[in-house]
């Protein structure tokens, strides 16, 4: 890939996009969101690929935003959040089997897109928030509707409109992970479940995939409304009090 931060390799019918920003804890640029929106849009009609793994690797999966790269964007064009949205609906959208393997913290749309995968592996040692409410922000990636049908309102309530952190004993009681291994072992559990998936027949598994999750078009809509707001939200006050704290304190 061109900067080197989203490696995307094969093996047999797997899919495995890795972010590889480790000085940055896997901070997500508009390049890298570009890199995974490509790797799953290409792995849509090629039937060559029957399942897809996200990871970080060992020790973090993604603190999220880069948000210097987000301000540094967000200052030069006002599309800013297309490519962030771009790879949301390629989630909304994929029709292949994802697995991700969550080893360390996990924030903002690390946790989003979870919800958008089908299996999810985390270490002892990760967390789990998306803490949009401190920037004075709110929910994106359809997160508002995914996360209290996955794990109920109230538990959807504490992590988005009061901001907490999950740890991986809560996240698997809350139902959005499936398996808790011990840390330095996700990517090594996530290929063993790869390979089962891949074993099953891929139409039935294709259909049966989709009578379980919600409509793509429900999704889109949810993640249009949600841009909305978030991209009004940036404007307010309280956003640029934020941010402008986040500027402040990277000055010193």
């Amino acid at each position: 890939m061109p900067n080197g931060n989203i490696i995307v390799t094969e093996e047999r019918a797997t899919r495995v996009i890795t972010l590889r920003r480790p000085g940055k804890k896997n901070a997500i640029t508009q390049d890298m969101y570009r890199e995974m929106s490509r790797a799953i849009d290409t792995a849509q009609n090629n039937p060559e690929i029957r399942c897809m793994i996200v990871t970080g690797g060992s020790g973090v999966f993604t603190a999220g935003d880069d948000i210097d790269d987000f301000l540094k964007a967000d200052t030069s064009r006002p599309e800013t959040l297309s490519d962030a949205a771009k790879f949301l609906y390629s989630l909304a959208l994929n029709v292949k089997p994802i697995i991700a393997a969550v080893d360390g913290a996990s924030i903002g749309m690390g946790t989003v897109m979870l919800f958008h995968c089908d299996y999810v592996l985390a270490s002892s040692a990760a967390t789990f928030s998306a803490p949009y409410i401190n920037l004075g922000l709110v929910p994106v990636g359809a997160a508002s509707l995914l996360m209290p049908r996955t794990m109920g309102y109230q538990r959807a309530f504490a992590m988005l409109v009061m901001g907490r952190t999950f740890s991986a004993a809560e996240a698997h009681a809350a139902g959005f992970v499936n398996t808790v291994v011990s840390s330095g072992h996700t990517e090594v559990e996530a290929r063993k479940v790869a390979r089962e998936i891949c074993r099953l027949p891929a139409e039935a598994v294709a259909i049966s995939r989709k009578l379980l999750r919600a409509p793509p078009e429900e999704l889109s809509r949810r993640i249009d409304q949600e841009g909305h707001l978030f991209g009004e939200r940036l404007k307010s006050d309280e956003a640029v009090a934020a941010f402008n704290a986040f500027a402040n304190r990277k000055k010193r």
